[in-house]
């Protein structure tokens, strides 16, 4: 399976519904050699929200997603009360120790680029959106999570950006423009590190 980096607003709502909502986007139009268009998902709501890609720790669902020019505009509840792993993940979020967000999804279509060592991926099925504590990567930014009550909720407006950094062992994919490659094939192996840029058709 490969992963997918993301930017994306993260909000709590209330003390009865925990919300994260953003749009997966891309910082850095000039760093990786993959590309995934985000006209290509393939999903179907909802998605599981899974603990640090750990398909034996879900911590939520994905109940919406839109698919726009600029990415994927994303809504995932976390559930609550349901078990202390899922509440201790949340208040891990809440307080910043874990910062990240990843796609998990499998290619289905994919293109050479000439002239690159990319991978076009043209169609792809959604999987899967993790929270994770090493996000995908370094030069990605993630805003903080809100940690207000309902009172204080439009009175309270701070936001932490933070480094998204590689996550070792896994590929990574960005969705973005990207020079053109020689080679169609894609390379799985647990131990490459590919890197893919969530971003605009390229």
């Amino acid at each position: 399976m490969n992963r997918a980096y993301s930017l994306l607003d993260i909000k709590n709502i209330d003390d009865d519904q925990r919300v994260i909502t953003g749009i997966a986007s891309t910082p850095s139009p000039d760093r990786m050699d993959d590309i995934v268009l985000p006209e290509g998902a393939v999903f179907k709501l909802p998605l599981p929200l899974l603990w640090q890609h750990n398909h034996s720790e879900p911590i939520g669902h994905v109940t919406k997603a839109k698919i726009t020019t600029a990415g994927i505009e994303i809504v995932a509840h976390v559930a609550k009360n349901v078990s202390e792993e899922i509440d201790r993940a949340w208040r891990l979020i809440k307080a910043g120790l874990v910062q990240g967000l990843s796609i998990g999804f499998r290619g289905l279509e994919t293109e050479a680029i000439p002239g690159s060592f990319g991978v076009k991926f043209t169609k792809w099925e959604w999987l899967e959106l993790s929270s994770v504590t090493i996000p995908a990567n370094a030069e990605a930014t993630l805003t903080s999570v809100k940690a207000m009550d309902r009172a204080a909720r439009k009175a309270t407006a701070r936001i932490e950006r933070v480094h998204v950094v590689k996550l070792r062992n896994d590929r990574v994919v960005k969705l973005d423009k990207q020079p053109p490659r020689i080679n169609p094939h894609v390379v799985r192996g647990v131990k490459t590190g590919r890197v893919v840029r969530l971003g605009d058709k390229g």
